[in-house]
């Protein structure tokens, strides 16, 4: 038991260092390279460990094949794309503290939308996270929202936030309809396929040449590890432990992010970001406990991601 409570660690580790690699990556290849890229070595990787896990090709049932490609679409091909657009401009703490924001997204959604009971404690952690996104994108200054604007890369990763909302809904309802390898390993593949000709259009062969073994190790590192391996980890804790208590490590991805950022990268860390993420993580906590849950999110970053 000891040892997947490890592996979940490890996993939210990976996927905390997924911002840290992606801010790297994202310096020196175009967003839909990058994406491309990514999604080329986790499709290779989920294919081979899908014919080794559940011994055949992942297959999935006939109904399910747009939420399939939904998920490909939300998940792979958008979140991606805004992923590493906006870590073009900003820092890698940041973005996963403003990202970490989406399983209050997903309840209020849910409390909204479709009607679901919100509980005081619940609504609450809702105010709370979304509070806290505003702390971080007006650094402390909420006039400055509205007198200034929010930043491009601040709304690039906001569309983060609303792809991997929208995957997070949709994936609850096809993971019913097949194993969640088959459909993550779908929608990567899927999502792979649409990032294909964009990343052509905007130079994908020349950047892939040019590109130095560092850049490379980053995008095996964002395929393999921390969307293969990470995603295996993680649903082995589920299986072990169950969704409600697996799905707590999730918070920690954040706490990782910004760690590793500071570490690895130097990124400074603010008073306004510590409060706004500290608002983020908190909110999460409440708008998740008892009679305030959501479906758990695959990550990812694809799977993950957080996202990812």
């Amino acid at each position: 038991m000891i040892g997947m409570y490890l592996r979940l660690v490890a996993s939210m580790a990976l996927w905390g260092a997924t911002w840290v690699s992606g801010r790297i990556v994202a310096q020196v290849l175009h967003p839909f390279s990058a994406a491309f890229l990514r999604f080329f070595f986790a499709g290779v990787f989920l294919y081979f460990l899908s014919c080794r896990t559940e011994r055949h090709w992942p297959v999935f049932p006939r109904a399910a094949i747009w939420g399939v490609v939904f998920l490909g679409v939300s998940g792979v091909f958008s979140y991606n794309y805004f992923f590493f657009s906006g870590l073009s401009y900003i820092q890698a703490g940041r973005a996963a503290l403003i990202v970490a924001c989406v399983p209050s997204v997903v309840a209020l959604y849910s409390a909204v939308v479709l009607r679901q009971p919100v509980t005081a404690l619940k609504a609450l952690g809702i105010a709370l996270s979304l509070s806290g996104v505003a702390v971080i994108l007006s650094g402390g200054d909420l006039m400055s929202m509205f007198t200034h604007g929010v930043g491009v890369g601040d709304l690039f990763i906001l569309g983060c936030v609303v792809a991997w909302s929208a995957y997070s809904l949709a994936g609850a309802k096809v993971m019913r309809a097949s194993t969640p390898l088959s459909a993550v390993t779908w929608s990567c593949i899927i999502g792979d396929v649409l990032l294909l000709f964009p990343a052509l259009n905007s130079g994908l062969v020349a950047e892939a040449t040019a590109a130095t073994p560092v850049i490379w190790a980053h995008l095996v590192f964002l395929g393999v590890g921390a969307t293969g391996l990470a995603f295996t980890w993680y649903y082995a804790g589920i299986l072990a432990l169950g969704a409600p208590r697996a799905s707590i490590f999730i918070n920690l991805v954040p706490v990782f992010a910004t760690l590793l950022s500071c570490t690895l990268m130097g990124e400074a860390v603010g008073a306004s970001l510590v409060l706004g993420g500290g608002m983020v993580v908190t909110g999460v906590v409440l708008a998740n406990r008892q009679g305030g849950k959501v479906p758990p999110r695959p990550q990812n970053s694809a799977v993950r991601k957080p996202a990812s």
